[in-house]
């Protein structure tokens, strides 16, 4: 019996069975053909276009080891640069979404035996920076492109001109509150010396005070609104001084919240925070959830969080690695995640696409109406509002 034909429900069928991923053992690297099952392999092994192949790498099998570990490492390596962007992850899940292609080089083709070898062999390569855990390896890859280097460099001069620029106001309201507050002059304690052509003697009067006596019988009128309003004058003339003195307070305790906000200044790890709204950017819920927006309703264990979705309400439990920040548009109201005005609410003034940092300005506590330049994507987030 002939072959079936290509529109015939035999051969439909056969393709239908053939799509998608299938058993790794199943697949014969050097023809590049996955078969269906182990008598579809084993009838392939016994094929005279396998045994030509074999006979192939016999002869230079060095050279296919060498070809086949350096495309598993190139294809590794993009998808770990591209899809996690520097994110610290786990190595087995970067490999499950590498195997998900169908016609990817497989890790049996090449000269690492096991995942835990390719990691470590990254690892001293310096190409990933790698550690392990009880959940297993974690990769994080290592940028090594020059606009990436220039780019990060960037960032790090930002940080430092912004600490340098505190420190120079910082400075300033030091001076100026020293020109506004001038010191009385000290008094200094001098002996008593007495000249020896001087004749002068110290003398000491005591005065006597004669009281006079009350006339108990005699009632005393008082005229009580009289002594209301004298009461009034006298504070109203004490009024001016009171101000000075409030108005050096103030500059001494400005001084005091520059110094308490700059101790604050040290980051965190972890952002997450009730009220924002972020974006799930895992796929290992499904694509229903990949790029979803959700609002924060709660934190646990530092790092987790429970979100619900802003399309379906449905409720999830996540990671703070499964998630990102979200930026409004300019004019809405984001949260300040990180640094020395963490938990602040602001309003976003614009957006610096270059540097990836924003400039915001405080809506709420003392510092309302501040403008804050240059804080970074990763430290602002949209605030939820119902």
């Amino acid at each position: 019996m002939g072959k079936h034909g290509f529109l015939t429900p035999k051969a439909i069928s056969n393709r239908i069975k053939a799509k998608g991923l299938q058993k790794l053992k199943f697949y014969c690297q050097m023809c590049q053909k996955q078969c269906r099952d182990e008598n579809g392999f084993k009838c392939h092994t016994m094929s005279e276009s396998h045994q030509r192949q074999l006979l192939l790498f016999a002869d230079n099998s060095g050279k296919y080891l060498d070809e086949f570990s350096r495309d598993f490492k190139k294809e590794y390596l993009l998808l770990l640069k591209h899809r996690f962007n520097g994110r610290r992850v786990n190595a087995n899940h970067v490999y499950q979404e590498y195997i998900s292609d169908r016609h990817h080089v497989h890790m049996n083709a090449t000269k690492w035996e096991t995942l835990t070898n390719f990691v470590k062999y990254l690892g001293r390569e310096g190409l990933v920076k790698a550690d392990e855990t009880e959940k297993g390896w974690f990769v994080t890859y290592i940028d090594r492109d020059p606009e990436a280097e220039a780019r990060r460099k960037r960032k790090i001069k930002m940080a430092i001109d912004s600490d340098e620029r505190q420190e120079r106001q910082l400075m300033e309201q030091v001076e100026r509150a020293k020109q506004n507050y001038s010191e009385p002059n000290p008094t200094t304690s001098t002996d008593l010396l007495r000249s020896e052509d001087s004749d002068d003697k110290v003398n000491f009067a005591i005065t006597k005070l004669e009281l006079k006596k009350t006339e108990w019988a005699k009632p005393v009128h008082k005229n009580v609104l009289q002594n209301l309003s004298s009461e009034k004058t006298v504070t109203c003339s004490n009024k001016p001084k009171g101000k000075q003195a409030v108005k050096k307070r103030s500059v001494l305790a400005e001084l005091i919240e520059e110094n308490e906000a700059k101790k604050k200044c040290q980051r965190k790890d972890a952002w997450v925070t009730p009220g924002i709204v972020i974006k799930i950017i895992t796929k290992d819920l499904g694509d229903d959830f990949y790029k979803e927006k959700a609002v924060i309703l709660d934190v646990f264990d530092t790092y987790g969080i429970k979100v619900k979705l802003l399309n379906s309400n449905k409720k999830l439990k996540l990671d703070q690695t499964h998630v990102e920040t979200v930026i409004p548009k300019c004019g809405r109201k984001i949260k300040i995640l990180n640094g020395p005005y963490e938990g602040t609410i602001a309003i976003l003034e614009s957006l610096d696409t270059e540097t990836f940092s924003v400039a915001v300005k405080i809506d709420s506590g003392s510092y309302k109406g501040r403008l804050l330049k240059s804080l970074p994507y990763e430290d602002v987030s949209k605030l939820h509002v119902d």
